[in-house]
C-alpha cells in the first residue's frame, strides 16, 4: 500500500480535522464552546471504551509465553520511554516541569490510529504480523500516563510525601482507575462481553472520539493565543526526534525477544507514537495545570503526522534488514 496514500487518508480524517477546526475557531475568537461535563464525560467514555477494547483483545489472544514477553516488553517501553522524554526536554527546552511531564506521558503511550496505519503499509509490504500486538498496543497505554503523572507530581508541592503515598496516590487517580479498570473487565468478560455493550463502545466510539478533539482543539488553540513563546524550535522539535528515540530504545528489546520482521516494526511504531487520546483525556482530568496547547501540539500535529508520512516505512525497513 502507498504510504502516501495513508498518510493523506489519515490526515484528512474526522477526527483529526475536528480538531484543526477547534484550533481555528479558538484563534479567530468564536464563541464555539463544548460544556465542561460533556467535555468531562466525552474523557471518561473514552477512557473506558479504550481500556475495555484492550482488555477483550487479551483475552481473545490468550495469554502465552510469546504474548507474555511482548507485553511485559510493550509495559517496560511505556514505563521508559516518558522517562527519557522527560530528562531530553528538561535539558533541550525551557518547559515547566509540569508541562514537561505532560508531554512525556504521552511517549510510551500509544497512538491507535498510527498503529492501525503500520499494519495496512505492512500488509501492502507483504509482512505479517502476530495478532497478540493488539495486546502489547492496549497494554502500553497506562503505564507511560502513571510516569508522567508522578513526574509531574514532583513539581506541584508533593515531593516532601513518601514514594509509597506518593504511588498510591497517582495509581488511584480516577483516570487511572477507570483505564486500568475497564481494561481487567474487558479482560475477564472476553468477546462475549464485548459482543454485549459493543454497541456502546464500539459504534459511537468514532463520533465521540471526534467532539472530544474538537474540544481540545478548542483548548489547544485558545492556550496557543498565549503561549507561542513555549513552542519555539527547540520544543517542536521534541515531536520529531522522540518518535526516532522510541523506536531506537525498543529495537534491542525487540530483537532480544524474537519478534517476527511484522511485529518487530509494530513494536518500534508503538514505541515511537505519542498518544492523542488516551493521554489527553487521562491529563484533562488528571492535571488541568498542564497546558493543552503543548502536549495536543507535538502528539497531534508533530509526531503524529510525521509517523504516517515518514517514520513507519523506516520502522518496516529496519525491521525487514536486522529481524
Amino acid at each position: 500500500m502507498d504510504f502516501l496514500t495513508i498518510a493523506g487518508a489519515n490526515l484528512t480524517s474526522p477526527m483529526v480535522l475536528c480538531f484543526v477546526l477547534g484550533v481555528g475557531a479558538a484563534l479567530l475568537r468564536s464563541e464555539l464552546s463544548i460544556p465542561e461535563a460533556a467535555a468531562k464525560m466525552m474523557s471518561l467514555y473514552l477512557l473506558f471504551a479504550i481500556g475495555f477494547k484492550g482488555g477483550a483483545e487479551v483475552a481473545r489472544h490468550g495469554l502465552g509465553p510469546d504474548i507474555a514477553f511482548a507485553v511485559l516488553a510493550g509495559i517496560a517501553l511505556s514505563a521508559l520511554l516518558p522517562v527519557i522524554a522527560y530528562l531530553l526536554m528538561r535539558v533541550a527546552t525551557g518547559l515547566s516541569g509540569v508541562d514537561a511531564a505532560a508531554v512525556a506521558a504521552h511517549y510510551g503511550s500509544i497512538s491507535i490510529v498510527t498503529f492501525v496505519a503500520a499494519t495496512q503499509a505492512l500488509e501492502g509490504a507483504g509482512l505479517v504480523h502476530d495478532g497478540y500486538m493488539v495486546a502489547v498496543a492496549a497494554a502500553m497505554e497506562a503505564p507511560a500516563i502513571i510516569v508522567g503523572l508522578f513526574l509531574a507530581s514532583r513539581h506541584l508541592g508533593k515531593s516532601d510525601r513518601s514514594t509509597g503515598e506518593l504511588g498510591r496516590e497517582i495509581l488511584l487517580n480516577g483516570s487511572i482507575v477507570l483505564l486500568v479498570g475497564a481494561f481487567v473487565i474487558g479482560w475477564i468478560s472476553g468477546d462475549t462481553g464485548f459482543r454485549t455493550i459493543a454497541g456502546l463502545i464500539d459504534t459511537p466510539f468514532k463520533g465521540v472520539l471526534c467532539l472530544f478533539l474538537l474540544d481540545m482543539g478548542l483548548l489547544a488553540g485558545r492556550h496557543l493565543r498565549g503561549s507561542a513563546g513555549k513552542l519555539g524550535p527547540a520544543t517542536l522539535a521534541v515531536g520529531l526526534y522522540m518518535p526516532l528515540v522510541g523506536a531506537s530504545v525498543a529495537l534491542p528489546i525487540g530483537l532480544l525477544i524474537g519478534l517476527s520482521p511484522g511485529s518487530l516494526a509494530l513494536l518500534l511504531t508503538l514505541a515511537a507514537s505519542g498518544s492523542y487520546i488516551a493521554a489527553p483525556a487521562a491529563l484533562r482530568i488528571a492535571l488541568p495545570q498542564a497546558n493543552p496547547a503543548i502536549y495536543l501540539t507535538l502528539s497531534l500535529g508533530v509526531t503524529f503526522p510525521f509517523n504516517l508520512t515518514l517514520g513507519v516505512p523506516i520502522y518496516i525497513a529496519v525491521a525487514e534488514a536486522l529481524a
